[in-house]
Parts: structure tokens; sequence; C-alpha cells
């Protein structure tokens, strides 16, 4: 299957150094108040779930559900993952209007 504009786009900005995976990252991200949209896939544990969606609340940060781990995995050129941050202004706006079309 084509990657999907936005999924493109996340690579470029993986690429560019702008992206960070796995769960203890991204929530020390989110708490730095680093990470300026999370990405968080609907097949991540119920904990890991709960944890994220806490602390974007808490911090006030964007958060997009991704139907599943290998799409958000392969569109940063991973293995599966089940959540990322960028931590780029530029880079989270341009992804937030490719994820709303």
């Amino acid at each position: 299957m084509k990657p999907t504009p936005w999924e493109n786009f996340l690579g470029i900005a993986a690429r560019a150094g702008k992206v960070i995976s796995g769960e203890e990252l991204v929530v020390k991200s989110i708490q730095k108040q680093n990470a300026k949209i999370v990405l968080l896939s609907k097949d991540a544990s119920e904990n890991t779930k709960k944890k994220v969606t806490d602390k974007c609340l808490f911090y006030k940060i964007d958060l997009v559900w991704i139907e599943d781990r290998n799409i958000l995995g392969k569109a940063i050129g991973k293995e599966q993952r089940v959540v990322v941050a960028v931590n780029d202004q530029g880079f989270s706006k341009r992804l937030k209007e490719l994820l709303d079309h």
C-alpha cells in the first residue's frame, strides 16, 4: 500500500531528527513540554493509552490516534511503534494539517 501524505511527512520529520518514539522517551518529552504533537496507536496497551493520554491532557499537547502500530512504525522507517512524538513546531503544524484531511 502507498503511504498517505501524513505518513510521508512523518518520515521526513523523522529523518530530520524531529521525531522520538517509545513510551518512556515520549512521556519524558511531554513532561519537558518538548513534544508538540503525539501520535498514539489504537492497538497500544490500555496502560500505555491511559498514561500517554493523561500526560497529553495535563500538559495540553495535541494527541492524534493512529489505526495501528505497523502504520506508525513504517512511517518513521522502523519496526512497529505504539507512540511517537514530534518535537518541532513547524513539523507538527504541517502534520496536523495533513492529518485533518
